[in-house]
C-alpha cells in the first residue's frame, strides 16, 4: 500500500464518522526504514511527521533529515534521553521522573518536546499508566513545564472489538482531562481510532510494503 493510498483510507474512514479529514494526522512509522525508504515512500509525498522508537536510530536519521518534523513513540529509558533534542512530540510518557528528566534536559536544549501520556492498555507485558493515576500524572508533569498534549493508548493486536473499546473508553479520559490529541490507531486498526476521536494515527508497515 503506498502512502497516498494510506491518507485516501483515513480521509474515507474520518467522513465515515462524520468528522472532517484535516482532524486526523499520519504519523508515518518510519523505525527500521533507510533513508532511501523514507524519502521515496514518505517524504516524496509531502511534509508528514516521522516518528522512532530508538533513540540513536532517531539521533542518526535526525542528522540525515535536518528538516523534518520527529516524534518519539519508544519506551523511555533514561540513558536516552539525549538523542530526543529537537523532538517535536513523545508519545510515550508514562511516569514523573521521564518528564523530570526531559524537562531537565529541554533547560539545556533551550526548548522542550510536547508529550503524550501513555494509557496502558491491560495487558500485562506493555507500558503505560494506569488509567485511575492519569488526572495525577498530568498534574505532575505540567507542573515540570512540559505541555501535555494529550493520551496514547496501544490497542491488544488482532481483536478489533477490544480496540474499539479502548478507543472509545481513551477518547473519553482525554475529554474530561481537556486534553486535545489522541494518539491511536495503526496499520490493521486506524479506522477503529479515527471513529473514537483519533487525531493522529500511526501507520508504518502499510507504508513500507
Amino acid at each position: 500500500m503506498s502512502l497516498p493510498e494510506v491518507l485516501a483510507g483515513i480521509r474515507q474512514a474520518a467522513t465515515d464518522a462524520g468528522r472532517p479529514a484535516e482532524q486526523v494526522r499520519l504519523v508515518a512509522v518510519s523505525k527500521g526504514q533507510s533513508i532511501e525508504a523514507i524519502c521515496q515512500k514518505v517524504l516524496a509525498h509531502g511534509s508528514f511527521p516521522l516518528a522512532e522508537n530508538r533513540g540513536q536510530e532517531l539521533r542518526d536519521k535526525k542528522m540525515e533529515l535536518p528538516g523534518a518534523e520527529w516524534h518519539f513513540i519508544g519506551p523511555l529509558q533514561a540513558n536516552k534521553i539525549k538523542y530526543l533534542r529537537d523532538v517535536t512530540l513523545i508519545h510515550t510518557v508514562e511516569e514523573l521522573w521521564q518528564a523530570e528528566a526531559l524537562a531537565t534536559a529541554a533547560e539545556k536544549w533551550g526548548q522542550a518536546p510536547a508529550v503524550l501520556l501513555q494509557v496502558h492498555n491491560g495487558e500485562p507485558q506493555k507500558h503505560g499508566v494506569p488509567p485511575e493515576k492519569l488526572t495525577e500524572l498530568v498534574q505532575q508533569v505540567r507542573a515540570t513545564g512540559l505541555e501535555v498534549r494529550g493520551l496514547m493508548v496501544m490497542a491488544p493486536y488482532g481483536q478489533p472489538e477490544a480496540a474499539r473499546q479502548l478507543f472509545e473508553t481513551t477518547a473519553r479520559r482525554a475529554h474530561d482531562l481537556g486534553l486535545p490529541e489522541l494518539s491511536m490507531g495503526m496499520s490493521d486498526d486506524y479506522p477503529l481510532a479515527i471513529a473514537a476521536g483519533a487525531t493522529l494515527v500511526r501507520v508504518g508497515r502499510s507504508l513500507f510494503t
